[in-house]
């Protein structure tokens, strides 16, 4: 309920590798998770991640297995779907987004960020993010899945694409090197209008960086998100309490990880 209340443009709670961790580790059934967020959580849409014809495992699926988990997908509570391919290629993107748009979902098409003297082009960005506009996209993602995108390279490209297209545009970056929050303020004075995060004691690391540092960082100024710290922190307890509960480990960036600024 309170992450219900906090404001949030939408929760991200299932698909990507939640579907495998909840098999493989918690011994849970994925579909009852998301129907249970589903029950309590009323005013904020619910968001998922879907790998185009892999859906959420590693290898791709016939079209009909795509068009059926969408739409159960859907109809177990998913109202956003990102939907993205590993290299960008539209053939792997075609049939998950018709079926997305079929059952009704907003479908967030992903630009998957990387550094190659291909993509560093931010032409590059820009043509595919044109084809995916065409294609039915209702908004597009930037998805900085390796924590790649710099500061300034992440203003120049939001920059592009908010003067081209004219659809919401997110930004999710990973931690890994500590990038993402001077990242996340650069894509700000660019236009950019979303950006993913993750409660403190779930943050850094592989993960997004911490809500708690992004609102405070953008506290007072044109970017302010209005979000309320104070109800952010008593969240971010709750997850502390239950992360020792677990022996989970804190999320930190390792010396053996930044080096993927180098070998991407």
């Amino acid at each position: 309920d309170k992450l219900d209340n906090i404001g949030y443009h939408s929760l991200e709670v299932w698909g990507g590798a939640t579907f495998d961790v909840c098999l493989r580790y918690l011994n849970e059934d994925p579909w009852e998770r998301l129907r249970l967020l589903k029950q309590h959580i009323k005013k904020t849409p619910l968001q998922m991640l879907l790998r185009g014809q892999s859906l959420v495992g590693y290898r791709p699926y016939p079209d009909d297995v795509v068009e059926a988990f969408v739409e159960r997908s859907v109809a177990n509570g998913i109202d956003i779907i990102r939907i993205f391919d590993a290299l960008n290629d539209l053939r792997n993107l075609k049939t998950a987004m018709e079926a997305a748009k079929r059952a009704g979902a907003h479908v967030q098409a992903a630009i998957v960020y990387t550094v190659s003297p291909v993509h560093t082009d931010k032409n590059y960005y820009l043509d595919f993010a044109k084809q995916l506009v065409e294609m039915g996209a209702d908004s597009i993602c930037i998805k900085d899945m390796a924590g790649l995108l710099a500061p300034y390279p992440a203003y120049e490209l939001v920059k592009t694409l908010k003067e081209n297209i004219d659809l919401p545009l997110q930004l999710h970056c990973h931690y890994i090197g500590g990038l993402a929050v001077g990242t996340y303020l650069k894509a700000a004075e660019a236009g950019v209008d979303i950006v993913d995060t993750a409660s403190v004691p779930l943050a850094f690391g592989a993960s997004q960086p911490p809500v708690e540092t992004v609102v405070r960082v953008l506290n007072g100024s044109a970017y302010d998100t209005g979000l309320d710290i104070h109800k952010l922190f008593e969240i971010a307890e709750y997850f502390e309490e239950l992360r020792k509960a677990t022996g989970s480990p804190r999320g930190f960036t390792r010396i053996t990880d930044m080096p993927v600024f180098d070998h991407q």
